[in-house]
């Protein structure tokens, strides 16, 4: 799962490239991709028309028929990977749910820096909401960045649970 703060732009997304990804990666029928926010304000909304025009720009699906969502303690049960967008999501992710294999989702971007919880905030995927297209360029390039280190962790996983 991937968490932003409304559900409309970082985290649908860092799910539809992450959807591609893996389905690429033959991985696709075996693991369930899907995105939060912590924030319910935006719930039930669209993805952002600036993330969808970014999002087909760069090949992928739009992400026509998702509807934003506010993540729950019981989501957070149930998934082998949250992926935080920010910092802050991750504090408030971890608080939610204590224990939850909450990750940062720049983490698996092998050109960032290696970091500590003290300063996650060094790789937080910036909320393009507050400015115009080239914000959404960006936070387009941090996620494909990271999105092959996740299908390798998300296969090496699913081989260690095969064998387990």
């Amino acid at each position: 799962m991937t968490v932003c703060t409304g559900n409309i732009c970082r985290s649908p997304m860092a799910e539809i490239v992450l959807r591609d990804r893996l389905e690429a990666a033959g991985l696709g029928d075996q693991v369930v991709v899907d995105s939060t926010g912590v924030s319910d304000e935006e719930h039930g909304n669209p993805v952002d028309p600036r993330a969808r025009r970014t999002l087909a720009a760069h090949g992928y699906p739009a992400g026509e028929g998702h509807r934003a969502r506010q993540v729950s303690p019981g989501d957070l049960a149930e998934r082998d990977l949250v992926l935080a967008m920010t910092s802050q999501h991750a504090r408030r992710l971890r608080t939610l749910a204590p224990g939850a294999p909450v990750r940062m989702f720049r983490s698996f971007d092998p050109a960032a820096p290696a970091v500590g919880l003290q300063d996650e905030h060094r790789i937080d995927v910036e909320d393009p909401w507050y400015g115009d297209q080239a914000g959404f360029e960006t936070t387009m390039a941090e996620i494909e960045a990271a999105a092959d280190g996740i299908v390798e962790h998300v296969r090496a996983g699913l081989a260690a649970h095969a064998s387990a």
